[in-house]
């Protein structure tokens, strides 16, 4: 049994929490919103009043928050993680953030002689509570020996990226670039099929049972051939906030997008038209649709 703080309880954090709950660890939960925190406590988590309690005396703290500026919130300052963390511990980011902000806090948990690990993860929520995350890690060998332990009980594998964590943040956002496109090209094959009066549905399963029998093809297709885009498994501005990071990853090192700076519009079109954070990102593909005049979700006139 370990002591472990878990500082961030959405819908991802709520179900690694209640895990290592059910897993026997001694389970310390802090979230802005303190009532989210509550079922976690019904189910024996003690519940922190800062992110710094919720660290103190663990031997890990996972993370798994929005976006960059929630990660810097919770991490440092006065009542953050590392105010509270003991020598020898680790700081498990699950959190999709840049490459740059990784760079930043590992080099500051070095100076402060504490461990961090980046290891964020590709799965949906319910994927989370199944232990069926697939987890990217990667930092020093003596903190992913504490780490990789813990997060063995949390997904289905552990891909050890490297030694640099913000290595692992980067394998991240190339992951779910990937899944945009296929987002994007789901939508413009079901814009095609429906115009042709081919159903969508029926193709999905075609090409699914075939050539594009891979878990991203079955979990979008059906969305998109629905268009059933609510409620979100992964809302639309975490994947806008993801496109931004790619780019601004692969801008840093010279290397052109044409295709996340396609995707990056249509992002800007859906938020022209109201439509967000109530909308998975595969609502992403009532672009091509209406594109063909096949949607009317999305006003574009």
């Amino acid at each position: 049994m370990m002591r472990i703080g878990v500082v961030g309880l959405g819908s991802m954090g709520a179900a690694i929490a209640m895990n290592l709950i059910e897993s026997r660890h001694e389970v310390h939960v802090f979230n802005r919103t303190a009532d989210r925190a509550e079922p976690l406590r019904a189910a024996g988590a003690s519940v922190a009043a800062t992110p710094a309690q919720a660290a103190q005396e663990a031997d890990v703290v996972l993370t798994m928050v929005a976006d960059d500026v929630a990660h810097v919130a919770v991490t440092f300052g006065e009542t953050g993680i590392v105010a509270g963390l003991k020598p020898g511990a680790v700081h498990i980011s699950m959190s999709t953030i840049s490459v740059a902000t990784a760079q930043d806090h590992a080099a500051r948990y070095r100076e402060a002689g504490l461990g961090f690990v980046s290891a964020p993860v590709f799965g949906r929520p319910d994927a989370a509570a199944a232990r069926k995350l697939f987890i990217m890690a990667a930092g020093a060998d003596e903190h992913l020996a504490v780490a990789v332990p813990v997060l063995e009980q949390l997904g289905q594998s552990v891909g050890i990226v490297g030694a640099d964590p913000s290595q692992a943040n980067l394998v991240k956002l190339i992951g779910n670039f990937m899944l945009s496109v296929i987002i994007e090209t789901l939508g413009e094959a079901c814009a095609v099929a429906g115009k042709a009066g081919l159903d969508p549905m029926h193709l999905v399963e075609l090409l699914t049972n075939a050539t594009f029998n891979a878990a991203p093809y079955k979990i979008y297709g059906p969305l998109i051939a629905k268009q059933q885009f609510q409620p979100p498994g992964f809302s639309l501005p975490l994947g806008q906030k993801d496109n931004r990071l790619m780019l601004a990853a692969a801008e840093a090192l010279g290397v052109p997008l044409p295709l996340a700076s396609l995707v990056h519009d249509r992002f800007l079109t859906l938020r022209s038209q109201s439509i967000g954070a109530e909308h998975d990102w595969s609502a992403m593909a009532l672009c091509a649709l209406s594109d063909a005049g096949l949607s009317k979700q999305l006003n574009r006139g």
